[in-house]
């Protein structure tokens, strides 16, 4: 297997032979962002690109190239100064609460317990139903916390708080997930094995995720097609499609394939990186 094949510069729409446009679960069209007005730097210039429907889709780049910002426009809690946002095909101005967002911290409520810091995004959206409790224990149980829905945050280790997270974002239901470097504030064992039981579960899911990570093993291990954000907003975004067969696991990392697609893309990093 040769190494990962370079995309586009510009993301964008995606293709299929005869032209033809492949559906997409999120679309950015040449959107532009800055904190303010004036002579204040542009934190995102004229970025588009698309996520299908089942995709995993990573996000990498060097720290203040935008990546949270990014997130914070699909999620609706910033607007773009210009360019178009499109929800399943249809402009989408009122994002709040129709994208799932799980920030880089875990966010539990220290005084809920496991259980009812999942059940949250449920109440929210519905207020409880019969039947809510009984959904997440399952869910719980499936996450390798069954025996920690009636304990607190402070009582979790690192993992099993990042779980938990997890399964609160997963309980509300959208179907695209933006995770934002959730492992990345983990130590390294716990790390891999974060990384091996999402490996495990993807495929149950029958969602789309859009990922922020720094490690680029992680990137290549979890995605399907990965972004390079610039480190000069003027410069392109860059698009890398991973040719890494599914189903994955972790010991793929020490594979030729792999290694070679980590030297790859750390070149093309550091070329779109470099100011």
């Amino acid at each position: 297997m040769g190494p990962a094949r370079f995309l586009s510069e510009t993301g964008g729409s995606l293709f299929v032979t005869g032209g033809l446009p492949i559906s997409a679960i999120i679309s950015l069209q040449q959107i532009n962002y800055s904190f303010a007005q004036g002579d204040k730097a542009p934190i995102i210039t004229d970025l588009s690109l698309d996520v299908r429907a089942g995709e995993f889709v990573s996000i990498i780049g060097v720290s203040g190239s935008g990546k949270s910002t990014l997130f914070k426009l699909i999620a609706g809690l910033l607007e773009p100064q210009s360019g178009e946002i499109r929800l399943n095909g249809n402009p989408a101005p009122k994002r709040l609460g129709k994208v799932a967002y799980m920030p880089q911290k875990d966010l539990l409520l220290p005084w809920r317990t496991v259980l009812d810091n999942c059940l949250l995004p449920l109440e929210l959206a519905r207020g409880k139903r019969r039947g809510d409790k009984a959904s997440i224990r399952d869910k719980l149980e499936r996450f390798g916390l069954g025996g920690y829905a009636d304990a607190y945050p402070d009582e979790l280790s690192g993992g099993m708080k990042q779980r938990a997270a997890f399964l609160r974002t997963l309980a509300s239901g959208q179907d695209l997930l933006l995770l934002d470097e959730p492992f990345g504030a983990l130590d390294a064992m716990t790390k891999r094995g974060m990384q091996r039981w999402l490996l495990a579960l993807w495929g149950e899911l029958n969602k789309t995720v859009l990922f922020i990570t720094h490690d680029l093993e992680e990137a290549i291990l979890l995605s399907d097609r990965i972004y390079i954000m610039p480190g000069n907003p003027t410069q392109a975004l860059q698009e890398w499609k991973v040719t890494l067969p599914r189903p994955r696991y972790y010991e793929m990392n020490y594979e030729p394939e792999l290694i070679m697609l980590r030297q790859d893309l750390e070149q093309q990093l550091h070329a779109q990186t470099t100011f």
